[in-house]
């Protein structure tokens, strides 16, 4: 089992539509199968503005398989200009020991 994490570090006064666009993504995750995400915001963190969305996978295979699954499209609309939203990002992958 692997858990991923999704960072994004947001532009000022641009946390609640990133924090909603993740929020709708949760949504057809959990609606697809792929388990619920959960979706953080910092209080205390390295930089302001810190969203941290993460959820568990299988495998990397079922990973990278997500964003090409017919459920997932729906993902697209949601998604769409969120680069506006955002300074930049990173993503971790942990191993899940226990």
């Amino acid at each position: 089992m692997l858990m991923i994490r999704e960072i994004m570090y947001c532009k000022p006064g641009k946390v609640r539509p990133m924090v909603e666009k993740f929020l709708a993504m949760s949504k057809v995750m959990e609606k697809a199968g792929h388990g619920k995400m959960r979706v953080m915001t910092d209080v205390s963190a390295e930089r302001y503005w810190t969203i941290v969305a993460e959820f568990e996978v299988e495998s990397l295979d079922k990973f990278m398989a997500m964003p090409s699954s017919p459920e997932m499209k729906e993902l697209e609309p949601m998604m769409k200009d969120y680069h506006d939203l955002i300074d930049h990002g990173r993503r971790e992958v942990y191993k899940v020991e226990g």
